[in-house]
């Protein structure tokens, strides 16, 4: 190898991949999930608060044994992966029933309920609702992330994903402050908005940011629950041309520039994708001060 490699976000060295390749031919460590586990015990990839990282590490594992840097064993068994359609065809019926039954302002909806997805019914209404009516469709999020449905009395009406954030992004990181080393430290505490999804059948005014509002007043509670830790700033990438973000501004996001058109996995600036606006929403009134502090200091 001709230098240190990258994936998700995390650099491997030689020495690193040597460990990697030591574990993979080591008959304790039989599978895949007790590979990406040893990996983590090995190179100390662990999350804030001491849990391994280890779906970050079965992702990057996966990636480099697509690569040709290591070979993996057979999955023992099939986990999901390619199982799930990314997009689904709308149901005409269910938009035409009930197109006409949805109250057409907040007052009238009534009261909404934002609920976890930490049930197998509600993963699966979550992931067909993405696959079925968001132009990005359904794809599974790794590491740690949080998912919701909205619902009031009449079912439904929309859907969130929070996940990682994006590993660079150089108006965001600007915006901050950041350098490399502590970028790399500070990551986690910074959260991405990587699904919203109002049902189509459902047109209310304001629904979009009255419903920002609420899911960003409850997330960091849920988080520090989940994961022990508390993250700071959201982050969220509106595609120009399709979207206004005026529902994002709307609920006190504040746009800090645009993306450059490269996928963020693009290590080689090939990957053209679309330009879109950067848009935060800080969760600590000192989220600037928390996110700058050196990496040695933490």
């Amino acid at each position: 190898m001709s230098g240190p490699v990258r994936y998700h976000g995390r650099q491997f060295t030689d020495a690193d991949l040597a460990v990697i390749h030591a574990i993979i031919t080591d008959p304790a460590h039989p599978t895949r999930s007790a590979i990406a586990r040893a990996v983590c015990d090995a190179l100390d990839w662990h999350r804030p608060d001491g849990r391994r990282k280890d779906m970050a590490a079965r992702v990057a594992l996966l990636r480099m044994h697509r690569d040709g840097l290591i070979t993996l064993p057979q999955p023992t068994q099939s986990n999901g992966n390619g199982r799930h359609e990314s997009h689904l065809p709308a149901d005409p019926q269910l938009t035409l029933d009930l197109h006409d039954t949805v109250p057409t302002t907040l007052d009238a909806l009534g009261p909404l309920k934002l609920a976890i997805v930490d049930t197998p019914t509600a993963s699966r209404q979550w992931r067909t609702l993405i696959a079925t009516h968001h132009y990005l469709g359904y794809s599974p999020f790794a590491g740690a992330q949080l998912r919701y449905l909205a619902s009031s009395a009449h079912g439904t009406i929309a859907a969130f994903g929070f996940a990682a954030s994006a590993w660079k992004c150089a108006a965001r990181d600007s915006h901050i402050g950041w350098d490399p080393p502590t970028r790399q430290a500070r990551l986690h505490q910074v959260i991405g908005n990587a699904r919203f999804l109002i049902v189509p059948w459902v047109r209310v005014p304001n629904l979009a940011s009255h419903l920002l509002a609420a899911v960003t007043r409850r997330l960091p509670a849920d988080w520090q629950h989940t994961y022990s830790y508390q993250p700071v700033l959201l982050e969220t990438f509106v595609e120009t041309g399709r979207f206004t973000g005026a529902s994002y501004r709307a609920a006190n996001w504040t746009h800090i520039g645009q993306t450059k058109g490269r996928g963020k996995l693009d290590r080689h600036h090939q990957n053209a994708v679309p330009i879109k606006d950067v848009y935060l929403y800080p969760l600590h009134r000192h989220y600037q001060r928390i996110l700058t502090t050196p990496a040695d200091q933490i």
